[in-house]
């Protein structure tokens, strides 16, 4: 029961936010890329990329010092995705990866795995940014944070 008719419910159990870090750190202990979650309940444009494109700069995402972060976002009620990866992995990759990786999202979530699915995504991204930016013990830092960014 709810006691507080007015305080949303959480849209990730504490279990399943745990996954998704978890997911994002073992993804980045392989590269020296960096991979964020933002989630949110609407999404305020028409198309999630612009969305997505907005979120990267206004987290200054791009200041990555080799332009390799990506941003996993969704609009839940809005049922929108988009993934947006800087200009350093995007050259490597090309619009073709992050349009399959959407595809396999959107098949998890069609599922009801969503913890599942970003984690299996986020995993999927760490792989492909380790092929090009292979994680270097001495130099590589931590420059994002691993948890879920949550929105309105």
């Amino acid at each position: 029961m709810n006691f507080f008719p007015w305080k949303k419910k959480e849209f990730f159990s504490a279990e399943e936010k745990n996954i998704i870090a978890t997911a994002i750190s073992n993804a980045e202990q392989m590269t020296s890329g960096e991979v964020r979650v933002f989630v949110e309940n609407r999404c305020s444009y028409m198309n999630a990329m612009d969305r997505a494109t907005e979120l990267f700069a206004e987290l200054e995402m791009y200041k990555t010092e080799a332009r390799n972060a990506v941003l996993l976002y969704i609009a839940i009620k809005d049922r929108q995705l988009a993934i947006y990866g800087d200009e350093g992995i995007h050259q490597k990759v090309g619009q073709a990866f992050w349009e399959k990786e959407i595809q396999q999202l959107i098949q998890r979530f069609d599922k009801n795995n969503y913890a599942d699915g970003i984690k299996e995504i986020v995993l999927d991204i760490g792989e492909v940014l380790t092929k090009h930016f292979p994680y270097n013990k001495k130099t590589d830092r931590n420059e994002l944070s691993n948890e879920i960014i949550f929105g309105k």
